[in-house]
């Protein structure tokens, strides 16, 4: 039998040089991720009609008016950024668009750093440049992005890169997991 740590031994190799052997998701949708763990640029300026389309809409499978996180601007500048409160191991993003109109992001970077007093260093592909996720095609599928290797981090950051009509987004994290745990 596995001690416990054999297990997370194991299951650190496995995150670090292949990939994550099991994911569950964060809690976006549950509601374990809060609202004050989720921001975006340029948040002071979400007021009047905005304000229904605030960074904690940014829910997967989020419903009714107000279901996602609508960028009031429209340029690759703007992110939606996550601080998971102590340095987890994230091993894919699901992302959908706007529950009730054809909006959504096409494309995406990622950013992460595991200390605020750190800088932000982008996802890179396997030849060393920042990868680029593909995203949604319509409003309502979920589309999985899984991170190999994982990011290890406290913050992560979502840059809209491309999007159909405007930057629209719904969105869950994957945390890895041992299956010992």
């Amino acid at each position: 039998p596995l001690s416990k740590n054999n297990c997370k031994s194991s299951w650190l190799m496995a995150c670090f040089f292949l990939e994550c052997p099991y994911h569950r998701p964060l809690g976006f949708e549950a509601g374990a991720v809060t609202a004050d763990q989720i921001s975006c640029s340029n948040e002071d300026q979400y007021v009047g009609w905005y304000s229904s389309w605030t960074s904690n809409k940014a829910r997967l499978n989020g419903q009714g008016f107000g279901c996602a996180w609508l960028s009031k601007f429209q340029d690759t500048s703007q992110w939606l950024q996550i601080d998971l409160k102590d340095v987890k191991v994230i091993s894919g993003i699901l992302t959908q668009g706007r529950c009730d109109a054809d909006e959504w992001m096409t494309k995406y970077s990622v950013q992460y750093r595991s200390d605020e007093n750190l800088n932000w260093v982008y996802y890179k592909d396997q030849t060393g440049n920042n990868r680029v996720f593909y995203g949604n095609s319509d409003r309502s599928s979920s589309v999985q992005n899984l991170l190999r290797p994982p990011i290890i981090a406290r913050y992560i950051r979502l840059l809209p890169l491309g999007w159909h009509t405007r930057i629209a987004v719904r969105m869950e994290l994957l945390e890895c997991i041992s299956k010992c745990t």
